[in-house]
């Protein structure tokens, strides 16, 4: 670890917050989003397909996944992507993670027995707090493009 004194930063968390400040975080943030999204998009696709994609809304998160891996990356690379592709795309799949959870809740509720019967109906039937997961990566990609840009 170097000295404050010297004008380096001495712990992890200094580095990361200077990282933020000059910009630097932003381009890594894109790209944890484009990761992200295709990663929750496959997984988001075999629980659908185990559900046998029951009804067409359940193939909006899945296609969403690639419209945010391609934002990310764009955003890795472009600043104009950064804050113009990626926050739409990023927005699109926050409120696609939102709706998810609302119908994930109704699905639990229209099991037998309701949410009168929610341990059960938690563990059987959709997954509540799984659509969640796929608001956090939009979460990520609106948070890279309101951050600085490194220059």
């Amino acid at each position: 670890m170097k000295h404050e004194a010297e004008g380096e930063v001495s712990h992890l968390i200094d580095r990361m917050v200077s990282n933020v400040k000059t910009g630097r975080f932003e381009r890594s943030l894109s790209g944890l989003t484009a990761a992200g999204a295709l990663v929750t998009a496959a997984e988001i696709y075999f629980e659908h397909d185990k559900a046998s994609f029951g009804t067409k809304w359940m193939w909006v998160p899945v296609a969403l996944g690639p419209v945010g891996a391609a934002a990310g990356v764009a955003g890795v690379f472009s600043r104009r992507m950064a804050k113009t592709a990626l926050p739409i795309a990023s927005a699109a799949i926050v409120a696609n993670g939102l709706q998810g959870t609302y119908l994930h809740a109704r699905g639990i509720a229209q099991k037998p027995g309701g949410f009168a019967n929610l341990r059960y109906n938690l563990e059987m039937g959709p997954p509540l707090l799984a659509p969640l997961l796929v608001t956090f990566v939009g979460g990520m990609g609106l948070l890279a493009s309101v951050l600085r840009r490194e220059q």
